[in-house]
């Protein structure tokens, strides 16, 4: 039988460990009844682009599984971080997420400030999908291949434009790629999203875009947009008679695209743990899947500690990328 003397010491010894288990049991009741209340979703970009379109596909079915609405909601500026700093300004109680883009990883390289730390201000829950852009012009820009494009770049040098979805977006990061490759020098044209930038595509004001192939398969489908190459290492299902940039001579690029649900820093690892069990279970539902193959996205999912791993590598490489190429966003 214990002591009355061992129960003393063992009380003590165990006193100030008496905050951290009440902490963490409380976190767990916490994550066992979340959510109680609608959830939402920020969205980095306007509504119509492959951002809001793969948020609303994963947050349909983690609202079918939780029996509570997960809302989505716009917020698009500054290259994403608008919505990045709203998340990392949140409660850490898993009620507001964001879906992250690439460009969380080039902003710390592309901003001489940033109003938020991605390390420290927003929580890792899961990479979501990872998708290739597409190189797309306008029908009457006289190219129909990388090669052409690249010659008449060379021949109108500082002339042509190309949009994308803000300074930072996985579209720009995609033109500097390809104009340090190819030496094009092509200007880059900001917008808020890749739904606007893709309409001044198709209205001829801007010559061409790298677009995440979900906003580009119905304008290509269409005859309004014509595709030349995919950023990605292999040719997409959603187009596939559409060659990889690489195959077309611009050996060795390759700049893929991706999005990921992040929560506010500071958000309990059993909550971050019940998010991220919750989208696996959505992105394997047979719904979603349709959706994001006819989107030309790739399920990921995976762990907050495997995402965290991602995104330092992310920050690495684009960091390069943008440094190399001497860029800043005002």
């Amino acid at each position: 039988m214990t002591s009355q003397r061992t129960v003393a010491r063992i009380c003590t010894r165990n006193y100030f460990g008496v905050p951290l288990l009440l902490a963490v049991t409380a976190s767990g009741a916490m994550a066992q009844s979340f959510p109680d209340k609608p959830v939402t979703i920020i969205a980095p970009f306007p509504a119509g682009g492959s951002v809001d379109l793969v948020a609303r596909a994963v947050a349909q079915r983690m609202s079918e599984l939780w029996k509570q609405p997960v809302v989505v909601a716009n917020r698009p500026g500054a290259g994403g971080n608008i919505g990045a700093e709203a998340v990392a300004r949140a409660a850490p109680d898993g009620y507001t997420l964001l879906m992250g883009t690439t460009a969380l990883a080039s902003s710390p390289a592309l901003y001489s400030k940033l109003a938020y730390d991605l390390t420290r201000d927003l929580a890792p829950v899961s990479l979501v999908v990872t998708m290739s852009n597409v190189l797309v012009v306008h029908p009457a820009l006289p190219v129909r291949s990388v090669r052409e494009l690249v010659a008449l770049a060379k021949a109108r040098r500082g002339t042509l434009t190309s949009a994308s979805a803000g300074v930072g977006s996985s579209n720009h990061l995609a033109l500097v790629l390809f104009n340090t490759m190819t030496g094009a020098e092509i200007s880059h044209i900001p917008y808020k999203g890749a739904a606007p930038a893709v309409a001044d595509v198709m209205g001829g004001h801007v010559a061409m875009t790298f677009v995440p192939i979900a906003a580009a398969v119905a304008p290509v489908r269409a005859g309004r947009l014509r595709a030349l190459g995919v950023t990605g290492e292999v040719r997409s299902p959603a187009l596939p008679d559409i060659p990889t940039i690489n195959e077309s001579g611009v050996t060795g690029y390759e700049a893929t695209s991706w999005n990921a649900l992040l929560a506010p820093g500071g958000t309990p690892r059993e909550l971050l743990l019940h998010i991220q069990t919750t989208v696996a279970d959505s992105l394997r539902a047979a719904k979603v899947k349709e959706i994001l193959v006819s989107a030309g996205a790739d399920a990921a999912g995976g762990t907050p500690d495997e995402l965290a791993g991602f995104l330092r590598t992310e920050m690495v490489k684009w960091g390069k990328v943008v440094k190399a190429a001497g860029i800043k966003a005002e």
